[in-house]
């Protein structure tokens, strides 16, 4: 036998090291027990779904969550278009029974991990999306990084809605938020108590005040003066609104910016082409400036 043998293996490799802290096994912890408690009430007491939805009826019946409840934006030639934040999360108070989210897993130099969550605890269905969020914002082509807590906080939770609206779309049926929509669109058309110019005049001070956009961006995008819009063509403007204060689109994205720009100054070189072309008919015309052949043809003629 070799010397080998003899070679005691017990103590060769070390110890591991207890990683995990007893605040951090405590947090893990009793996040479990509440969510079996949740899903245990929820077996308890189900959602009785014909109440569920005369609920998200009444809901849609509001006519302040029916103007906020679709966004719309170009994309590829095409419009989207689809439920908002505001209705998801109507919905998924009214339907029941679900835990809906955002949770910071990490945060680190520069940039946020995050997961945004929507969990039918009667069903078991779960709709989970992570994503990343970097601590920076960007206007007018420019990158501005942030660094005050509150605008971090701010940017990941602007983020996170957007995900968790498609969380909550995930988990509940589709037919129902089809209908939603529908409920949602006919209180637009029959719950305006306001004339549609009333309504249309304050729509343009509110785009001009919030994004910029003025007047005559709205009624090229829409292809027709302002005194010529409809129902739908203010349903239309409302679901514009409702994507550029979401952050699911930016105002270059429907409107002709440059454009407005372009007609502006074209304007002023017309008006100073006539403004010259004016002022040099007025100097043509000064009797001080007339040559002597008409005052000697005027002599001829006497």
């Amino acid at each position: 036998m070799n010397g080998l043998s003899h070679i005691d293996y017990s103590q060769y490799m070390p110890e591991s090291q207890q990683t995990t802290s007893v605040t951090t096994e405590a947090i893990v912890s009793r996040q479990a027990q509440e969510v079996q408690a949740a899903m245990v009430i929820a077996k308890k007491f189900p959602r009785d779904v014909y109440a569920a939805f005369e609920r998200i009826k009444k809901a849609c019946e509001r006519r302040l969550l029916a103007e906020n409840a679709v966004y719309e934006y170009p994309r590829g030639g095409s419009k989207v278009s689809g439920p908002s934040i505001r209705l998801a999360e109507a919905l998924a108070q009214n339907w029941g029974n679900i835990d809906y989210g955002i949770m910071e897993l990490e945060q680190k130099a520069g940039e946020s991990s995050v997961m945004a969550y929507a969990w039918d605890l009667e069903t078991n269905t779960r709709q989970t999306k992570i994503f990343t969020v970097k601590h920076e914002r960007k206007a007018r082509g420019k990158i501005t990084k942030l660094d005050d807590p509150r605008d971090i906080y701010e940017m990941v939770a602007n983020q996170g809605a957007r995900r968790v609206r498609a969380c909550i779309l995930g988990v509940i049926p589709g037919d129902i938020v089809d209908a939603a929509v529908d409920m949602c669109q006919k209180t637009l058309i029959s719950g305006h108590k306001e004339p549609l110019e009333d309504r249309l005049r304050n729509a343009m001070t509110l785009f001009k005040k919030e994004f910029g956009v003025t007047k005559e961006m709205i009624q090229q995008y829409i292809g027709s003066n302002l005194d010529a819009f409809t129902e739908q063509d203010f349903l239309k403007i409302g679901r514009i609104y409702t994507a550029l204060r979401d952050g699911m689109a930016k105002k270059e994205d429907y409107f002709n910016t440059k454009a407005t720009g372009a007609t502006k100054s074209k304007a002023e070189e017309e008006f100073k082409k006539q403004k010259e072309k004016t002022g040099h008919d007025h100097k043509a015309g000064d009797p001080a400036n007339a040559d002597g052949s008409d005052a000697d043809q005027g002599e001829l003629l006497l």
